[in-house]
């Protein structure tokens, strides 16, 4: 770490972004599959959140494209914010553990 160099520093705004849009595309995928086998991604929640009968809490669910849309913006927003504290604390514990190693 010559120089000041913190080789374990993360661009945080890339990082972000990219996993916007991987969180975005596992939406995309999982939103088909939802559409294609209703009941199997019903039982595969219920064994996701330890529910025996996840029917009585679904109800008539219709996934609907405004429904799609505003979905897919909530899961590319939270995402980016979450992976963008994420990586900035990285690079702030990544700060202070270089600064620690130089004393």
């Amino acid at each position: 770490m010559e120089n000041g160099n913190h080789f374990c520093k993360i661009n945080v705004r890339g990082f972000a972004r990219a996993a916007a849009g991987i969180m975005g595309a596992v939406y995309v995928v999982c939103t088909i599959f939802i559409a294609l086998w209703p009941n199997f991604a019903l039982q595969l929640l219920g064994w996701l959140v330890h529910l025996v009968n996840v029917e009585k809490f679904a109800g008539d669910v219709a996934i609907t494209f405004s429904g799609f849309l505003a979905g897919l913006a909530q899961v590319a927003i939270y995402s980016y914010i979450v992976a963008w504290l994420v990586a900035w604390l990285h690079n702030k514990f990544c700060k202070s553990i270089s600064n620690e190693s130089q004393s």
